[in-house]
């Protein structure tokens, strides 16, 4: 069995480079700061300042403090940008090699993980990994230099700093629950709308408008309680943040007052505080506490960027099999023979073990039996769309392999039980650009279907077949199958839920591909379609 490879995300180095701009810019602020504080200090005490040269410092520290400060975000945005597309990137390259749904949720919960959950990743990139760096680098800087001035001051930072940490690991721990919560709820609410936008049509037919609006109200409001708990939390962290930060710039501005003014002589290492000390003091408290505010505030993009990491994970970890072929263009291979020998597939409640079977050019099979009994997968498994857990199929007496699958594709025609379509024209959704053969067209029966539509092959359709009934759908279905003159067709079920007429049309058109040399497999309940194909196999439930 051939699983899906997971590749693992490892941090950008312009990631990192970025984050070292950050942090030598708030550096450079402490050159400017000492700007400020010699200057200030020089007028008090009288002093000459040379107005030029001081301004040119202060200028040119703040333009290179600017620059700085810009590319750091520009930087950490192109990575950021990187980092997402990478991994939206990983899972829809992942999703599409692979037929089984994965066990982390639908369309809708794989939709949200690599849209608004991926999203959530960029906050988390901007402003939390270079504020964490910040952390580790500013404050040690402006701890040494108010140690170098006051060891008053130095013991008030150190005593008001690790408390904010404390209360932001305690309080980033609800956060994260509260996350996880939210993320999950956003899943679930894509997922619900993805179900209930496909059974739109039917829904409205029974009258069940009022109960789907009631199960999205609650759905909701769910998920508004739950977003509402997270941001809670963030403001909760950023009050704890503030008033400890607000304490430890007071009661330093309160002691270089005082010791300014005389009134107190102790806090520093011998000598009075100078007036240029005490100011480079009072500008750098603030910025040691900058950092932390920093981190604070972007603590819950952390929690929100933990839940989505979490989920990345346990999408990851799913175990499932990969498609055969990579999806690319290729010529169709010579058809001579088609064969099942000892296959089982392996489902999550069950085995199915399907019959040996040879199948030649210009064979017709009908294959019926109860439902939920294999059938579906049996056509999966012929085209190489589900590959099996255990036996082979046989492609000209060889297994298919990677390179020859989708070769073997491209000699198929595919109709599905159930229609799908493109968001595009009717033309379109047949021949994919193509120019549309007539002949096919006819054997379809889809001449009807254009002379009833407004624009006839060029009316826009729905992803569901908007303006389409049932058997209309059914054979734009089939004409698409053909539309590439297949040696192969697979038809599931293709008259099921059909009136007389269209399921006559329908097994006519079938027939007329088998008459023209064709070879079809098709799935049916409908005794009609089976007693007009001359091979049958009759699958049965296993006791």
């Amino acid at each position: 069995m051939s699983h899906l490879a997971k590749p693992k995300n490892n941090s950008s180095p312009a990631a990192g480079f970025g984050a070292a701009l950050s942090v030598l810019a708030s550096l450079i602020w402490l050159a400017q700061a000492a700007v400020i504080a010699k200057v200030l200090a020089a007028l008090l005490s009288g002093a000459a300042v040379d107005v030029w040269t001081v301004s040119l410092a202060f200028l040119g520290l703040g333009a290179l403090r600017a620059i700085a400060n810009q590319q750091a975000q520009a930087t950490l945005s192109r990575a950021a940008e990187h980092h997402i597309q990478d991994l939206r990137q990983e899972i829809v390259a992942t999703e599409s090699s692979t037929a089984e749904v994965s066990p982390f949720g639908g369309a809708g919960s794989m939709a949200a993980l690599a849209t608004e959950k991926l999203e959530a990743l960029r906050p988390f990139l901007l402003r939390y990994a270079p504020a964490r760096l910040r952390v580790m680098v500013v404050p040690l800087f402006i701890l040494a230099i108010s140690a170098w001035h006051s060891w008053a001051a130095a013991i008030v930072l150190v005593a008001a700093g690790p408390l904010i940490p404390v209360f932001m690991a305690l309080v980033g721990w609800a956060a994260k629950e509260a996350s996880a919560r939210q993320m999950v709820e956003i899943g679930s609410l894509n997922d619900l709308l993805a179900d209930r936008l496909s059974a739109l049509a039917d829904l409205t037919l029974i009258g069940a408008g009022p109960q789907v609006i009631d199960r999205f109200a609650a759905a909701t409001d769910t998920l508004r309680h739950k977003t509402m708990a997270v941001l809670r939390i963030a403001f909760l962290s950023s009050t704890v943040l503030e008033l400890f930060s607000a304490l430890g710039v007071a009661m330093i501005a309160v002691w270089v007052g005082f010791a300014l003014l005389g009134e107190i002589s102790w806090g520093t290492w011998g000598a009075p505080l100078t007036p240029f000390g005490g100011i480079y003091l009072l500008l750098l408290a603030p910025d040691f506490f900058q950092p932390l505010r920093d981190l604070a505030a972007a603590w819950h993009d952390k929690s929100a960027a933990d839940a989505v990491t979490e989920d990345l994970a346990a999408w990851r970890g799913d175990a499932r099999r990969a498609l055969l072929g990579k999806g690319a263009l290729a010529p169709a291979v010579a058809f001579q023979t088609l064969a099942l020998r000892d296959v089982a597939v392996d489902h999550p409640d069950r085995t199915l073990r399907l019959p040996n079977m040879e199948i030649r050019p210009g064979d017709s099979l009908a294959i019926s039996g109860p439902s939920g009994v294999g059938k579906t997968t049996l056509l999966r498994v012929l085209a190489g769309l589900e590959p099996p857990t255990r036996g082979a199929v046989l492609l000209n007496d060889a297994p298919i392999t990677d390179i020859q699958a989708d070769a073997w594709r491209a000699t198929l025609g595919w109709m599905p039980q159930t229609p799908h379509f493109l968001g595009r024209s009717l033309r379109h959704n047949i021949g994919f650009g193509a120019n549309l053969d007539e002949n096919v067209l006819a054997r379809a029966r889809v001449a009807p279907v254009l002379a009833a539509l407004p624009s006839q092959d060029l009316t826009q359709l729905g992803e569901t077949g908007a303006g389409l009934s049932g058997g209309e759908a059914r054979r734009v279905m089939l004409a698409r199958a053909m539309h590439r003159a297949p040696a192969v067709l697979l038809a599931d079920e293709p008259t099921a839920d059909l009136d007389a007429e269209t399921a006559k049309d329908i097994i006519d058109a079938l027939m007329a591909y088998v008459a023209s040399g064709g070879t079809l497999i098709t799935t049916t309940h409908d005794q009609r379609l089976i007693d007009r194909i001359p091979k049958g196999i009759r699958l049965e439930a296993e006791a």
